[in-house]
């Protein structure tokens, strides 16, 4: 179940930079992704809510607010991130959310780390400014937007973790997800409606289709197997067996989009994969 979740979810950043080829744009490819997720997310919290005591004002808050940094924001900023990098740039990137998440502990609860956590952090870090410098001199100032965008998504969906820990016990993280999600549809629909033409709903069918196997195995086919297999296996495994989506990305960025896989971008990856691998080790 981790590795089917960790491979489907992987294939999120081909299927945009797919879509990207035939003109749309991050605002109308996001709007049909959540709408086709749209039904799945809100059977899953109505399922996961049944015999449950009602959610009071403060609930309604924290989701609303859980849903629009972890699940609107993040997916928003990193679809738009997307037209401008690699598929490969930008997992690397988003693979170094574990770092963050630590680093937003340092920052905003004062938590202790340690040399190992902090060499695990610089060796990734040192890694994703190698495949950078390289895909700058490719991409130019276009790379850098990029980058930008795709890093403060990591950031939106580390704040979710950060502050997602009490709800989950109180609520579960089945309806949780499932409550948030639908919030961040019903934001992506709502951001379709105000900021774009209804006639810019009009797409090929290429992109319908794209869009509908994003929504279906790329989104939530991962959600719930990666969550039933930390039941069955626990956080940490689950988390070393993810480590397989970076180099499953990158495989499929350069079988299936042609993207170039040089000395610089298996250096950085290299140096990513085992930066990460040295902070969870510590950690645990």
């Amino acid at each position: 179940m981790a590795l089917v979740g960790t491979l489907a979810f992987s294939g999120k950043a081909i299927i945009v930079k797919l879509a990207y080829r035939y003109g749309v744009d991050a605002v109308t490819l996001i709007m049909f992704r959540m709408l086709f997720a749209l039904p799945v997310f809100v059977a899953m919290a109505w399922w996961a809510s049944r015999g449950q005591p009602p959610l009071t004002r403060k609930d309604w808050v924290g989701i609303s607010l859980l849903g629009f940094s972890g699940y609107y924001l993040a997916s928003f900023l990193d679809f738009a991130g997307l037209a401008y990098i690699s598929a490969s740039l930008e997992r690397l990137i988003l693979y170094l959310n574990p770092t963050i998440v630590m680093l937003l502990g340092l920052v905003l609860f004062k938590r202790r780390t340690t040399r190992c956590q902090l060499l695990g952090v610089a060796t990734s870090y040192s890694g994703v400014v190698l495949v950078f410098g390289h895909e700058i001199t490719l991409q130019g100032k276009d790379a850098v937007l990029g980058a930008m965008l795709v890093f403060a998504s990591a950031v939106s969906y580390a704040l979710y973790l950060v502050y997602s820990g009490e709800m989950v016990k109180r609520l579960g993280s089945l309806r949780l997800v499932g409550l948030a999600s639908t919030v961040a549809c019903a934001l992506c629909l709502l951001q379709f409606v105000l900021l774009r033409p209804l006639s810019a709903a009009f797409v090929g069918p290429e992109v319908i289709w794209l869009s509908l196997l994003n929504a279906s195995v790329c989104t939530v086919l991962p959600v719930l197997l990666i969550m039933m297999a930390i039941e069955r296996i626990g956080a940490s495994m689950t988390a070393q067996i993810g480590m397989l989506g970076t180099m499953s990305t990158i495989l499929m960025g350069v079988l299936v989009l042609g993207e170039p896989f040089t000395m610089w971008v298996a250096a950085g990856t290299a140096l990513v994969i085992a930066g990460i691998y040295v902070f969870s080790r510590t950690r645990q």
